[in-house]
């Protein structure tokens, strides 16, 4: 599993939510101790009724925004190339790429993974010619390939800034422009020829790189618009104009590349917790490797300051350790030896001995960034419009544009230079690439910054649907609630002490498995409480358990099931145990045997009950805040349920199968948009049915798997966290799509009637993409 408990939560298993077919009453029916999890049950009721256990479900590990089965990663057939593309910085790029290399021969699919700047292609079979072929299409398109791996464990590059190459093209073009404007005040031939060869030293590269994509099957890219235009403008006379948008249009380029390099930032700085290198032990020497190279099993020592290079186990007795940069906590939480620490975490104190546990590639932090990788694959559904709406965009423009030269002069005796220049303009305001930019950015930003908040997402689709819900149904046990029992109340009988009648339980208890049992045991240690184990220790069937201290028989049994063993309860006693049940509590009596069985009586009553999480009622609260519904479904009995959906103040469904949650979520979800929040097996049927599924970092592999969303944190608090960041995404996006439509109408319709020239067209075009960009960054840095 990707993620820990902390030390607080280290003995709660998920074996403890088993239960027992033949189980009556949670409270005592020691059958417990065989260790039967055959069948799985929501949660440990919390009373002497009924035991509702569940159907024995095991979900599909499919998650339900599985690739496409032709999606690279599910063809084994093929062998898979991966390359890092330098120069790719925006969505455009990406595409153009991808475009060139279905002209190939023998390329089986191909994936360009933007937001980390890397091309996955399948081949039938890895042969250098291939590799070269592939790589010489990518450099004839502009961009520098570097060849990284074909293992499924790809190590994760650190992602640089903005080239800073870039501005010297720029720079020249711009000194150019000022000698040919002072040539033009000097005199005005001079000055306008010039201009013409700074255009057309300007327009060379663009016009070049026009050809590339046209071959490549790319005819409608902006170079190739800006490429008409500009030619055009120079015909026309208009060698200034076609000068300045040559210029605009590559400030525009520069500009976007970096918005979009500071965009890649959150995901860069994932990777870049990763140490290069690490000191490993070896028969008590100590020796520096590269991180790359270490293996499960060995042994590591990180100082004071220094980052784990892979999922580790504590070997020294404590650590303090910083986990802010994964999860978002900024205070430092403190492990025992023992402990698995996740990647990438900043140890603070003290330096530490540790053993690694994950595989090359495999830790938490790569886990992550495939996470987001894969999340590429998955397009919200307003993306996939988008890109479906771009390609048929451009070449209406274009066939718009040429009727807008050509009509006027031959309809209408128009001016023939007025509407040439009018149908140029409204090339320029025909690519797509703010449009096409406006999801992606936003959908990378909020990807990466929920990921450092503690938060994995899967994708643009899960994004969208996690920002529409209205609704949020909760499972109890281990969701709600810290999933195990504690002890609430501990009435003693007959004379004897607190102490003396916890040791006895403890005796006896002690070895269990059963979540009751080691409650008991756990609150004895803290309170240490001495005991030693007793003797002739055997289950009663259907009733409860027995041990002999001291040649003394104790028996601990549900107060339902007394009358078996012992005498019946006096009316003050069962009015204590109704009292108990009644507030949801888990009753067990203590009886003892002295010497006859007539002689039995009771020692004591000790109640226990699931609380809530520390974090519950405040996350929930939150939830109320956004205008959002909360529901809680539960396996377990009415009463335990009403107290806990009191305390929340929440609605609730109590007594429910797995089936019986799924035919809920199913029924509210015909109507309202509803997420499932879940960590058993037995959640992941409804949160697949949910219109989103959201995981515990705690919970079973099926249940993460099941998910659309995991809670690396595994806090409840982080959940508002996910509602704010997904509906400010959503916003993001809205102001993204009418910022790009928005602009592109007004200057359709002010270029259409003459306001506006060519130079504004390309800067409305360039700018509007830069400013798309520099929107989305928001949502990196959003937080509340």
């Amino acid at each position: 599993m990707l993620y820990n408990n902390k030390s607080v939560n280290h003995d709660h298993h998920h074996e403890d939510k088993g239960c027992h077919c033949d189980c009556k009453n949670m409270a005592h029916n020691h059958a417990h101790l065989s260790h039967d999890l055959s069948c799985h049950q929501d949660s440990i009721p919390s009373c002497g009724g009924d035991c509702h256990t569940g159907d024995c479900h095991t979900a599909a590990k499919k998650n339900q925004c599985d690739d496409s089965p032709d999606a690279p990663d599910r063809q084994s057939s093929q062998t898979k190339l991966i390359w890092k593309i330098k120069g790719m910085d925006c969505a455009h790029c990406a595409q153009k790429i991808e475009n060139g290399l279905k002209t190939l021969p023998n390329i089986g699919q191909t994936k360009i993974i933007f937001s980390t700047q890397k091309l996955v292609v399948l081949v039938p079979q890895k042969n250098e010619k291939t590799i070269k072929l592939i790589e010489d299409k990518i450099t004839e398109l502009g961009y520098t390939p570097i060849f990284e791996s074909t293992s499924e464990h790809t190590h994760h590059e650190h992602t640089h800034g903005f080239d800073k190459k870039a501005l010297i093209p720029l720079a020249v073009l711009g000194g150019l422009i000022v000698v040919s404007y002072l040539l033009l005040l000097l005199n005005k031939t001079a000055g306008e020829y010039a201009f013409m060869v700074t255009a057309i030293i300007g327009l060379i590269p663009i016009l070049k790189e026009a050809l590339i994509l046209a071959r490549s099957g790319t005819p409608f890219a902006i170079e190739s618009l800006m490429s008409i235009s500009a030619i055009g403008a120079l015909f026309i006379g208009a060698a200034e104009e076609a000068t300045m948008v040559i210029f605009l249009f590559m400030i525009g380029e520069m500009l976007e590349g970096v918005a979009t390099s500071k965009a890649r930032q959150g995901i860069s700085s994932l990777a870049k917790l990763m140490p290069e290198e690490t000191v490993i032990i070896i028969d008590g020497k100590r020796k520096t490797i590269a991180s790359r190279s270490l293996k499960p099993g060995d042994i590591i020592e990180i100082s004071a300051g220094g980052r784990l290079p892979a999922d580790v186990i504590l070997i020294s007795e404590q650590a303090n350790i910083d986990e802010s940069a994964l999860t978002g906590e900024s205070i430092p939480v403190n492990y025992l030896s023992g402990d698995k620490i996740l990647a990438g975490s900043l140890v603070v104190d003290n330096t530490i001995e540790l053993k690694v546990v994950s595989e090359v590639g495999q830790n938490a932090v790569d886990r992550i960034l495939q996470l987001i990788e894969d999340a590429e694959e998955r397009k919200a559904p307003i993306e996939r419009f988008i890109d479906k709406f771009s390609r048929y965009y451009t070449p209406a423009i274009a066939l718009f544009a040429l009727l807008v030269i050509v009509a006027p002069p031959l309809l209408f005796n128009a001016d023939w230079y007025t509407w040439f220049y009018r149908g140029l303009t409204l090339l320029l305001i025909g690519c797509p690439c703010a449009l096409v930019i406006s999801t992606p950015a936003v959908i990378t930003s909020a990807l990466s910054n929920a990921a450092k908040q503690g938060v994995l997402i899967k994708g643009g689709a899960a994004l969208e649907h996690i920002g529409l819900v209205k609704l949020i149904a909760f499972d109890k046990t281990g969701t709600l609630t810290e999933g195990k029992p504690q002890i609430t109340d501990i009435i003693n009988q007959n004379a004897i002490s607190t102490e003396a009648l916890l040791a006895i339980v403890a005796a006896i208890e002690s070895g269990s498995h059963h979540p009751l049992a080691k409650a008991i045991v756990d609150y004895v240690k803290q309170n240490q409480i001495p005991f030693v184990e007793a003797n002739n220790r055997k289950t009663i069937a259907g009733v409860g358990i027995q041990g002999e201290i001291n040649q003394q028989i104790f028996y601990i049994v549900s107060p339902n099931k007394i009358s078996t063993i012992s005498m019946q309860l006096t009316d003050e006693q069962v009015k204590i145990i109704s009292q108990l049940e009644s507030a949801g509590k888990t009753v067990i009596v203590v009886v003892t045997n002295q010497a006859v069985v007539t002689d039995q009586k009771l020692l004591g009553i000790i109640a226990l009950q699931d609380v809530l999480r520390a974090d519950a009622i405040t996350a929930i609260n939150q939830l109320h805040q956004f205008g959002l519904k909360t529901l809680m479904l539960t396996g377990d009995n009415e009463r335990a349920a009403k107290q806990i959906a009191k305390q929340l103040n929440i609605d609730y469904r109590a007594e429910l199968l797995p089936a019986d949650k799924l035919v809920e979520i199913e029924k509210i979800r015909n109507t309202t948009a509803i997420a499932m929040v879940g960590d058993g097996i037995n959640d992941s049927p409804a949160m697949k049915a949910a219109s989103v599924g959201i995981a515990m970092g705690s919970g079973t592999d099926v249940a993460l798997e099941a998910a659309d969303a995991a809670l690396t944190q595994n806090s409840l608090l982080s959940l508002p966290k996910l509602i704010g960041l997904t509906r400010f995404a959503s916003y993001n996006i809205k102001q993204n799509i009418t910022i790009a439509l928005g602009v592109k109408l007004v200057f359709l319709i002010t270029s259409l009637f003459g306001f506006t020239g060519l130079w504004l067209a390309v800067l409305a075009d360039s700018g509007t993409t830069a400013i798309v960009t520099a929107n989305a960054l928001r949502v990196l840095k959003f937080k509340k």
